[in-house]
């Protein structure tokens, strides 16, 4: 785990741009404090920070390799120039089935000179080419530069646990783990730092900046399963490998129980290998059953494991007795962070500066306090992001069934009752499903993170463009999904959106702000391969969401935990944006924000009455509007100190 950057130079100056990429390391050295250093030959520059985690004495990077002595190198620190070998390669991540393709690799005739993750993929790519990325069982973002054909392989994991972020001008072509590391070497890559209007439209619409875009302009991200290969002076052309399919065909009757075995199994068989490390593995715990079903498995490869959740104390109740329960059950020593009010106001600024972009998640906050208490005992964790995008765990996945009687009104009617039901005053029985159940999927359906329609948005950046809304960015995906059912094409939806735009972007971000490798089980290659096949009757069942994992989990899991309904960190947000705990740092962050030209300011802080005085419930909006207005108060304004470090100061931000 780990942070790189790597060029790929327009015209053979790469060693011009070596100082600049050295400049720029220490505003990602949180991702990687145990080691880094750079390398260059005439065309490309790698740079790294590592976070020790496999063969943590040897395995260090940009790691060098070469076919015909069989001689790995790698750079422990400072600085290595070429020519040296064929490959020059560096590498965020973890493979987690290396152990089986190091043997795979060997009986074809490789040695390898290191005992880590990282040779298995050079040595791969050199065997097999860009199909190398079908063979890797991990998270992975990695840049290969292969000095004989004048070649750079970029390619990022199947579901976009490891982000990628990328820049093209004259100069060439620089990739990142984080894009600060861009923003810095703007002036050496006469990069334009021009905001995004489309990007920022995108971002108010969902709540997070959807792939591929940035809300700078000029910085993109590679997208999730998906490589590009590319010679100096060329543009980035991602390739996708990984697509993705759910079945919609039922199981065999009788059946059943075989498919329940499998995805136990799978998910067995992942942990374990989501549990290889030379050093010590935790675990986060909400009580739901995706984080307990994963610190359960874990348990058995650790019998010390140790699990971190985190809450707030509120009106006598705290979130965090659900997680004890569940640690109790299975016999792990728990460790609870509670979070204050306003050690959560304090901490927005820090947490914009690590996203990189804004992401309008409450949640992130709790998860970065827990994140840095977990830092204190362990280096890696694991977490159960995924279980509901690939089981079928949201609540609106049931939404397809109780709208099933509408699929046989013929379509004129139709029309007709949506109109009906447009008319219907707000709050009258039956205006909600009318109006879902006459809408189609693509127009209803938006994933799980829309803060405004378009008419709210209109009265909060006046500029927006209706052909930017989120269709823009879900209509391509439901294209690709369109031979599937109802509940899966949700899913399919969620895999590109939502869950790569919000989840895994906080899983990263937040956890490697502390050095804390966060991996995640359910995202595991062969766990999907048995989870698409799961037929949506198994999936939404028995008034439960998530039946078929339920199932599977009934002889590991605790039983109170079976149904119990999802957790995550919940957020009093809406409690606190009306009192007296955000109201004020509220409104002196939309007061002395700089954005007059993106957002209708007198708009929004008349949404904040109207949320204090109880008239409407805005918190989810004011969310979205007040995480940009800190963001760009940073990165735009450089105005707001996000109180970083000295370790990992923004530099010329």
């Amino acid at each position: 785990m780990c942070g790189l950057v790597g060029m790929l130079a327009a015209n053979s100056d790469a060693p011009s741009f070596a100082p600049a990429i050295e400049r720029a390391l220490p505003c990602m050295h949180h991702r990687g404090p145990d080691a880094g250093g750079t390398w260059h030959d005439a065309d490309a520059v790698f740079g790294f920070n590592r976070l020790a985690i496999i063969d943590i004495e040897h395995s260090h990077q940009p790691l060098m390799w070469d076919p015909d002595t069989a001689e790995t190198r790698e750079d422990a620190g400072g600085q290595q120039s070429g020519p040296q070998a064929r490959y020059a390669m560096t590498f965020n991540g973890e493979i987690y089935n290396y152990v089986e393709l190091r043997e795979e690799l060997q009986s074809l005739g490789y040695t390898f000179n290191t005992s880590g993750d990282s040779e298995t993929i050079v040595v791969g790519y050199h065997h097999w080419g860009a199909d190398v990325v079908n063979h890797l069982r991990g998270m992975f973002a990695f840049c290969v530069w292969d000095s004989h054909t004048k070649t750079m392989f970029v390619a990022r994991d199947q579901f976009g646990i490891k982000p990628l972020y990328y820049a093209t001008t004259d100069a060439g072509t620089v990739f990142s783990s984080e894009k600060k590391i861009i923003l810095e070497m703007a002036e050496a890559l006469r990069l334009s730092t021009e905001l995004d209007k489309r990007a920022i439209e995108h971002y108010v619409d969902l709540q997070y900046v959807p792939e591929p875009e940035s809300l700078h302009a000029g910085i993109r991200r590679l997208e999730s399963g998906c490589y590009a290969v590319l010679k100096p002076g060329e543009e980035v052309r991602a390739q996708r490998y990984f697509n993705p399919q759910f079945n919609t065909t039922p199981v065999p009757k009788g059946s059943e129980d075989a498919l329940f075995t499998r995805i136990a199994e799978a998910l067995e068989d992942s942990v374990a290998k989501h549990m290889r490390a030379d050093v010590t593995v935790g675990s986060f715990l909400s009580g739901g059953i995706d984080s307990t079903a994963i610190a359960t498995l874990a348990k058995r490869h650790n019998p010390n494991l140790l699990t971190f959740t985190t809450g707030f104390e509120r009106e006598g109740y705290s979130e965090v007795d659900v997680a004890a329960e569940s640690a109790a059950a299975i016999g792990v020593e728990h460790i609870v962070k509670i979070v204050s009010p306003e050690e959560y106001a304090n901490a927005i600024p820090q947490i914009m500066w690590y996203l990189d972009d804004p992401v309008a998640d409450p949640s992130l906050v709790p998860l970065f306090f827990v994140a840095q208490e977990a830092r204190k005992h362990v280096k890696v964790v694991l977490s159960g992001e995924g279980a509901d995008e690939l089981f079928g765990g949201y609540t609106i996945y049931k939404e397809p069934l109780s709208l099933a009687p509408f699929e046989k009104v013929p379509a004129p009617l139709l029309r007709g009752l949506n109109k009906l039901g447009a008319v219907l005053p707000e709050g009258m029985k039956g205006k909600s499903l009318l109006e879902r159940g006459t809408t189609p999927m693509e127009a209803r359906y938006y994933g799980n993170a829309r803060s405004f329609n378009f008419d709210q948005m209109r009265r909060v950046i006046p500029w927006a463009k209706p052909e930017w809304d989120h269709r823009e960015v879900t209509a391509p995906i439901y294209e690709r999904s369109r031979d599937m059912d109802p509940v899966a094409r949700m899913q399919h939806l969620d895999l590109f959106t939502w869950m790569r735009g919000d989840i895994l972007v906080k899983a990263d971000k937040i956890n490697m702000a502390h050095s804390l490798e966060l991996r995640v089980p359910f995202l595991d290659k062969e766990v999907f391969a048995v989870a698409e096949t799961i037929p949506y009757d198994l999936k939404i069942a028995h008034g439960t969401t998530k039946y078929a994992l339920r199932k599977a989990m009934e002889k590991i899991v605790p039983p109170h935990v079976l149904h119990r309904k999802k957790l995550g960190f919940p957020v009093p947000m809406r409690h606190w944006l009306a009192g007296d705990e955000l109201y004020g740092w509220a409104q002196d962050t939309i007061t002395e924000s700089q954005t007059d030209e993106i957002f209708n300011k007198p708009e929004v802080l008349q949404m904040l009455k109207e949320h204090r005085d109880g008239v409407s419930d805005h918190s989810r909006r004011l969310w979205t509007v007040l995480a940009f207005m800190v963001w760009h108060g940073i990165f735009v304004e450089h105005r707001i100190d996000p109180g970083i470090a000295q370790r990992d100061y923004p530099v010329r931000l």
